[in-house]
């Protein structure tokens, strides 16, 4: 039987990948609401990692398979914000995560987990690293532990892996010119989590899919070239260039090429107005302010 989420806001919330670009988005939402925050690390030494220490912020040690570790970092916690990455080891690594963090939840009674998924996970989009998400959260649902699984879509700044195009005037993506790409602001998505741990037993056992734009590669282009007051076009990359170097990125191109995700963006506008919903101009307006590339908040 399912229990229902408890809210303590004296207590901290356990927060994976903390330093990175989800979590990190997470933690610093729940610090605008003066939530307490702990922070599951690899190395407590690093610099990454002494920065948030400096900030007053409480420190676990461990990494996404350790079971036990992240038994221990859950203890005491109200809620844990989660997810896994196959992109250091693949997708069968992706699977071992997301066992390891279900089964530690279990070891230390978690209260609540927040799963970050994929949008589109659950369709049977055929991509791998969509599929080995879907097998955490099947199993999730399966189980007896107070859940939520929020599942963005494309993230604005995934763009800035072609920076030096930008920079020199191209939007390398590998679709038509006029083919809508639904994306999200991960300050966003920090945001969301922080609006469902505010209020747990509203999201419990729900899975929300998350988008806050639509622009097409050639609007894109243009609110990039308009940001950074430099001439920007989009260039379509071709699929073969794209399965030569991942089969896994490919399938997911494919994906994105065809149907893609299917979010309401305007039912979330409407239900969850305090997001904000940051569109992919003002992204980049405040990514390229002062006319060029500035570090994301988010």
């Amino acid at each position: 039987m399912r229990s229902e989420p408890r809210t303590d806001p004296q207590a901290p919330v356990l927060v994976l990948g903390a330093t990175g670009g989800q979590g990190g988005a997470v933690l610093r939402a729940l610090r605008e609401r003066r939530r307490k925050v702990r922070a599951l690390v690899r190395d407590p030494t690093a610099p990454s990692a002494r920065r948030l220490a400096a900030e007053g912020i409480e420190l676990a040690a461990g990494g996404f398979t350790e079971r036990d570790a992240l038994a221990a970092a859950m203890n005491g916690v109200v809620a844990t914000f989660a997810l896994t990455t196959p992109f250091e080891s693949g997708v069968d690594a992706e699977l071992v995560q997301g066992r390891a963090i279900l089964g530690a939840a279990a070891d230390a009674g978690l209260p609540h987990l927040v799963f970050a998924s994929v949008a589109g996970a659950t369709s049977g989009s055929g991509v791998p690293h969509f599929e080995s998400k879907a097998v955490v959260e099947r199993e999730l649902a399966g189980g007896d532990l107070p859940y939520t699984v929020v599942a963005p879509t494309y993230f604005y700044d995934n763009a800035l892996g072609g920076e030096r195009e930008i920079l020199d005037g191209v939007l390398a993506l590998p679709l038509p010119a006029d083919h809508p790409l639904q994306q999200l602001d991960r300050g966003d998505l920090g945001r969301f989590v922080a609006e469902v741990l505010d209020a747990p037993a509203r999201y419990t056992a729900q899975r929300i899919e998350l988008a806050g734009d639509d622009p097409t590669p050639q609007q894109m282009a243009s609110a990039l070239a308009a940001a950074s007051n430099r001439p920007v076009r989009h260039e379509e990359v071709p699929m073969a260039a794209v399965r030569r170097g991942s089969a896994d990125m490919a399938a997911m191109w494919e994906f994105l090429r065809g149907d893609g995700y299917q979010v309401d963006i305007a039912a979330l506008r409407r239900d969850h107005p305090d997001i904000g919903w940051t569109s992919f101009a003002s992204w980049a307006d405040r990514t390229f302010a002062g006319g060029g590339i500035q570090p994301s908040p988010s």
